[in-house]
């Protein structure tokens, strides 16, 4: 396809998707309401009531629903191409996440099975009207969770991808004998530091950064004033597109909320309020079997943690909620995995009787909730919190737990991190392995949440907004391979896995920016 065609199929999809929204609603009544202003001219009607539209804001709003589209929409592709290549072009990676997801809906119908807990039932009135009370102080209840357990936890997933192979790929034909030296197999391209300095220019040693430059002994007048200064002009503007470019260099504390949800543009209006309430209403009126792996996940991860246990309530609410939203289904259109189904009672194996279960599509797993945590530092009103994490999972998280080939998928962060390590640390690299410490059996836990619950809060939130900011999770790849680097000297001296994972266990000290640069920038080619 030529670059018009494509150009062309782009804009008649996004018509197509913006047609039946709210915003083409709201436009619409705008352009019918300014016709009975003076200003509007029968002879010029067109070109004033588009001048309207500028003027009054509603362009701009157009603009960053438009950027939200080409964020989240499939890449051009042929027109008779199948669905299912359009999700996922490698047949071996779609047939190996259909298998998982298999094995995950089998883990989470015989737990049903075994506990007699059914997948969904209605609340009677009485525990409805409970539930209601204390909807705001969820986490001083204490239900019996002993006989549930994480459906997965992200060890499982990555022996699944440490599996994968290409039936295609005769591994031989490799030109160096270092690919052979990591757990991923699987033959993807990946960038490497010359590249990566290109496609992150911002992070380079010469420019200003929120992460450094605000902790440095320099007057904030230097760096900072301006820059904050220049970040409020941006949320003033209301543009997507400059937010995110923006966000390249780091957000400053008193602007990221909005910076953030202007980027991801969540508006959070009536009608977002409206839905977040009918979706509160669903979670009083039925019970669902996840609703307890997402009760039993946040006491063992958030709970327990320093940062984030006194989100606990909010957790609850946006996690409860999130497993009913029917509107995640549309992000598995471009996602490689399928949304798990299940029967109505008694009609197993009949496909008139077959319900996308939990209705999101979405199976929680151990640590699931850490996608969540951290933004509750950000918003502190339920349908804000709401409506920015569900862009920010199906956006970038969903990623972090699918098989697939996209350069942000999980699997190429492992290989793209394996391959930093190889290249760049091959003694080191070698050194781990020989004691049976693959270095990605330690960073896989990290890379899997996003590194959520093993950085201090303010630095994880500077790692985040460069994900934001360069619209790639390959940031983690690149962090998690500087954190090797950085404690690459005592990872010299262990003998065992259990000893480097000791002196990787506590990455709370970590100044996450300073580690990237020099990863990226002052690394030897």
């Amino acid at each position: 396809m030529d670059e018009g065609t494509e150009l062309s199929m782009s804009i008649a999809h996004i018509v197509q998707r913006l047609k039946g929204s709210h915003l083409h609603s709201q436009i619409e009544r705008q352009a019918k309401d300014c016709l009975h202003r003076p200003e509007i001219k029968l002879e010029s009607l067109k070109e004033d009531v588009r001048s309207f539209l500028k003027t009054s804001g509603w362009e701009k709003k157009l603009q960053n629903a438009i950027y939200r589209e080409l964020h989240i929409q499939l890449p051009p592709s042929h027109p008779t191409a199948p669905l299912e290549h359009l999700k996922e072009p490698l047949a071996y990676m779609r047939k190996a996440q259909a298998s998982w997801e298999k094995r995950i809906l089998k883990s989470l119908n015989s737990m049903s099975t075994e506990l007699g807990v059914p997948l969904a039932r209605k609340r009677p009135g009485a525990e409805q009207k409970e539930l209601t009370n204390k909807w705001n102080e969820m986490g001083t209840d204490e239900p019996d969770l002993s006989r549930f357990r994480p459906v997965y936890a992200p060890k499982d997933f990555l022996e699944v991808l440490i599996s994968l192979r290409n039936p295609n790929h005769d591994s031989c034909e490799d030109v160096s004998a270092r690919s052979h030296w990591g757990l991923i197999q699987v033959p993807l391209n990946v960038r490497d530091i010359p590249q990566l300095r290109q496609a992150h220019a911002e992070l380079n040693l010469s420019s200003g950064q929120l992460g450094i430059d605000d902790l440095a002994h320099v007057h904030p007048d230097l760096f900072e004033n301006d820059y904050v200064q220049i970040g409020k002009k941006v949320v003033m503007e209301q543009d997507s597109a400059a937010a995110q470019q923006y966000s390249r260099r780091g957000c400053p504390t008193g602007l990221r909320a909005d910076l953030w949800a202007l980027i991801l543009n969540s508006t959070n209006q009536l009608q977002d309020m409206m839905h977040y309430e009918q979706l509160r209403a669903g979670v009083i009126q039925h019970n669902l079997l996840v609703d307890n792996l997402i009760y039993k996940d946040v006491k063992l991860t958030a709970s327990n943690d320093d940062y984030y246990f006194v989100f606990e309530d909010f957790l609850y609410q946006v996690l409860l909620c999130f497993s009913r939203d029917t509107a995640v289904l549309e992000h598995f259109k471009y996602n490689s995995a399928t949304p798990p189904k299940s029967y109505l009672h008694g009609k197993v194996g009949d496909e008139e009787y077959a319900v996308v279960y939990p209705p999101n599509g979405v199976i929680p797993f151990h640590g699931f909730s850490m996608y969540v945590a951290p933004l509750c530092f950000l918003y502190n009103e339920p349908s804000k919190l709401y409506s920015v994490f569900r862009e920010m999972y199906i956006r970038y998280f969903f990623r972090l737990h699918s098989i697939s080939s996209s350069f942000s998928g999980i699997v190429s962060l492992c290989l793209q991190f394996e391959r930093l390590l190889q290249t760049h640390l091959p003694q080191l690299f070698y050194h781990l392995r020989q004691i049976g410490a693959q270095p990605l059996r330690i960073a896989f836990k990290w890379m899997v949440r996003a590194f959520s619950g093993y950085l201090s809060t303010d630095q994880l939130l500077l790692l985040w907004d460069r994900i934001l900011g360069y619209d790639s999770l390959e940031v983690v790849a690149v962090l998690a391979a500087a954190v090797f680097a950085f404690r690459a000297e005592n990872l010299m001296e262990v003998t065992s896995l259990a000893s480097a994972e000791a002196v990787l266990a506590d990455l709370s000290t970590l100044k996450v920016i300073p580690l990237i640069q020099i990863f990226l920038f002052a690394t030897a080619i």
